[in-house]
């Protein structure tokens, strides 16, 4: 008997292969995408609260609540600009407490 030299892959092979690489991605792309929304939430929620801390900070050493635009406009208190929403909404304005309240995404 001779014995074939076998090279490459059958097309069944290819097709099982195909397969399982669409199973996982139908598994994993959900997930993903699920887990980009709620790092995008908590960003959302940070930025809320360091504007809030900011808010505490200028109401220290002013003695008077600012405006949003007070805190958020001032490069002593955000050097690098005001901290924006992931979800490309605004934040403001202060409630009754003088504070931001939190974004519900």
């Amino acid at each position: 008997m001779r014995k074939m030299n076998r090279k490459g892959l059958t097309l069944i092979e290819l097709l099982i292969v195909v397969l399982i690489l669409a199973a996982l991605a139908a598994i994993a792309i959900p997930r993903i995408t699920a887990s980009a929304t709620t790092a995008k939430a908590n960003a959302c929620k940070t930025n809320v609260d360091l504007i809030n801390s900011q808010i505490e900070m200028y109401y220290s050493s002013a003695g008077t609540w600012p405006a949003l635009t007070d805190v958020t406009g001032d490069p002593n208190y955000f050097p690098d600009g005001a901290p924006l929403c992931p979800f490309a909404t605004t934040y403001g304005p202060l409630g009754t407490n003088h504070h931001i309240p939190e974004h519900v995404h």
